[in-house]
């Protein structure tokens, strides 16, 4: 490799076994002091808490908007803990004596509404004791007739006095039974606010429904009043109601939560035409919530405008972070993560120091920015259970580094499975080739979900223009719009190196095998060294694998998720990999992997092509001519 275009491999940023600074002296978790309160447990989402602090002081509402697993479900619990306790209520339901169908409701300090219930029930009882003691009277009476005179008309006329007594007692139980009112929120006892996650509830459920009764006439029907359901609207009052993915609801329960947030009172009635109980529609029934919605991007297209206007013009918006800056201070924040979910789950063992360290290295790969720490902590809470459930199985009393190590390998993500499903079935039937050299055929790189790579072959071949008015550049493999602007770019960089009329060949680019499509353009440095290795007929070695995005002017460019794409190379078999200079410190690998594999980081594309193509003496001239050509390589 010349002087002039040398690029110097990139050493492996992290090491396996070093020592990991962590702001804090511990040897276990269980030195680790866990808050109590949960908004204090809340790790890296500062502004996200303070917000949440205000909102329960003034009771605003506040939409959390972010990727799974960054805290937003844990917020909203935070908040019910903020909220006070001192004015909660219960409701209840009465029957109303001028139209049944029209309960009516009551409030009342919690704790009062189940001695208010006591107190109808020991009436109803003493009525029922009434009705008891008219039975037996008749009974008596029956026994003493029969006694007196026994004859079969007076045993029979006594049964069937008996029996129309009973049906008549019976009749006047369900009537004095409509006196005893529902409780419908029971508040008794609480020592926090409400706390309802109302995710994915139906109708009913959400708004309250009345159940249906089969037997409306008779007597024998259940009380209108008695049938009342309340939502999780109403057993949120006072409370906190949480509704993750809100833009699932559909626009007319949206219409009626945003109702409810307005008048902070809704009517219970049955949700089902084909039920009695639609026929049932009680007096409003309080529900003074704070609404914490969440969901990601796209549920902001997807919710009602005017229930999103309350939520901004009477509340919040927050974005969750992703990511947080990797400091002392947020390590320390991670070593206290660690000891809470240890604590939450109640059933694995404390970690040690070791142990820690590795989460935090898992954090830091996990991040996929140089400086930062994930902030995605359900997925690092679940390989802390994983590496507890494996100390557990060892018989072991402190789960320690190897037992993390070997959860990271276990816990692996489905598309991780996919990813190494993938690549060892592409090695097998020869589609990944890692030994040797062709023309027009490059081992691109790409990810599956967030966290797995692939390797990603792609060719190109050129040929006689089929049309005599212009060349094309044919591109197949399920693109998706971004990556065929990508490969329309590239064109941009061959046109003008290459001096003279491409017009005349057509150029065909073809990822390989790739059934589930692509997207994004990070392929664009693999793809710009495929058709130029099919223009100039000079192969490419198969040992390389590359993955960035390239500008027109012949710039790479940074791309995400640079530390799987390499451990994709490695577990293929690839000796080097080239990546953009910018992601230089993306890069978190243990040592055993740093090892197998020489990382290139480059910043244009005739060092991508240094380094990927074969030497020859057509190497040499086509660099040459980029270099003059592209003003980034000057």
């Amino acid at each position: 490799m010349g002087e002039e275009g040398k690029v110097e491999k990139a050493p492996a940023p992290r090491e396996y076994g070093e020592n990991l600074e962590l702001g804090v002296d511990f040897k276990t978790t269980e030195e680790i002091k866990v808050p109590e309160r949960l908004i204090d447990q809340v790790i890296g989402q500062e502004h996200a808490v303070e917000v949440i602090k205000t909102a329960a002081n003034q009771r605003r509402h506040v939409l959390l908007i972010g990727e799974p697993g960054t805290g937003k479900s844990m917020l909203g619990q935070a908040m019910a803990e903020l909220l006070p306790t001192e004015n909660l209520e219960d409701i209840l339901v009465f029957p109303n004596p001028e139209d049944e169908n029209m309960p009516k409701i009551k409030t009342v300090p919690a704790c009062q509404g189940r001695r208010i219930v006591e107190k109808y029930r020991e009436k109803a009882k003493g009525q029922e004791n009434i009705k008891s003691y008219i039975l037996l009277f008749v009974m008596f009476t029956v026994m003493l007739a029969l006694f007196l005179q026994f004859s079969a008309t007076t045993l029979l006329m006594g049964l069937f006095v008996i029996i129309l007594t009973i049906m008549a007692l019976s009749n006047m139980r369900l009537k004095t039974s409509v006196l005893v009112p529902k409780l419908l929120v029971d508040n008794c006892g609480r020592k926090k606010a409400p706390f309802i996650d109302a995710t994915g509830a139906h109708a009913g459920a959400l708004l309250g429904d009345v159940r249906h009764d089969p037997f409306q006439s008779g007597g024998l029907g259940t009380p209108a009043h008695e049938r009342v359901e309340p939502g999780m609207i109403h057993r949120a009052h006072k409370g906190v109601l949480f509704i993750d993915e809100i833009a699932t609801l559909s626009l007319k329960m949206q219409q009626s939560l945003l109702t409810a947030m307005q008048e902070k009172k809704f009517p219970i009635t049955g949700q089902s035409e084909m039920s009695s109980g639609a026929m049932v529609r009680t007096e409003p029934v309080p529900c003074d919530f704070v609404l914490v919605a969440a969901g990601n991007l796209d549920t902001i297209e997807k919710m009602h405008p005017a229930l999103r206007s309350r939520i901004r013009g009477y509340g919040y918006e927050v974005y969750m972070r992703t990511t947080m800056p990797d400091t002392i201070e947020n390590r320390k924040k991670l070593v206290q993560f660690v000891a809470q979910e240890v604590k939450r789950d109640g059933k694995i063992p404390h970690f040690t120091r070791g142990a820690v360290e590795e989460i935090v290295r898992e954090a830091q790969k996990r991040a996929g920015r140089k400086g930062h720490l994930t902030l995605r902590l359900r997925d690092l809470g679940g390989i802390v259970r994983a590496a507890g459930d494996i100390a557990v199985k060892k018989g072991k009393k402190l789960v320690e580094r190897a037992d993390v190590l070997e959860a990271i390998r276990m816990a692996k993500p489905l598309e991780k499975q996919l990813a190494d499903w993938y690549i060892e079935r592409k090695k097998e039937y020869q589609v990944i080739r890692t030994e040797g050299s062709q023309v027009g055929r490059v081992n691109g790189l790409a990810v599956i979900g967030e966290q797995s790579g692939i390797v990603l072959p792609i060719e190109a071949a050129v040929a006689p223009a089929a049309s005599k008015e212009e060349g094309k550049i044919i591109v197949t493999g399920k693109l998706g719009e971004i990556a065929k602007e990508a490969v329309q770019n590239v064109s941009a960089i061959i046109k003008r190196y290459k001096g003279e009329d491409i017009s005349r060949y057509d150029i065909h680019v073809q990822f390989l095998q790739t059934y589930e499509g692509v997207e994004g353009d990070s392929a664009s440095i693999s793809v710009a060294t495929a058709v130029i290795s099919a223009l100039e007929n000079i192969p490419i070695r198969q040992d390389v694998a590359m993955t960035g995005s390239l500008s027109v002017l012949g710039e790479v460019l940074p791309i995400g998720g640079a530390t799987p794409k390499i451990e994709a190379a490695i577990e293929a078999g690839i000796k080097k990999v080239i990546i953009p200079k910018a992601n230089e410190k993306d890069v978190f690998l243990s040592k055993d992997k740093a090892d197998k594999i020489e990382i290139y980081p480059v910043e244009t594309i005739d060092q991508v092509l240094e380094i990927a193509l074969e030497d020859t003496d057509r190497k040499k001239e086509l660099l040459r001519r980029i270099k003059e050509t592209l003003p980034l390589s000057s």
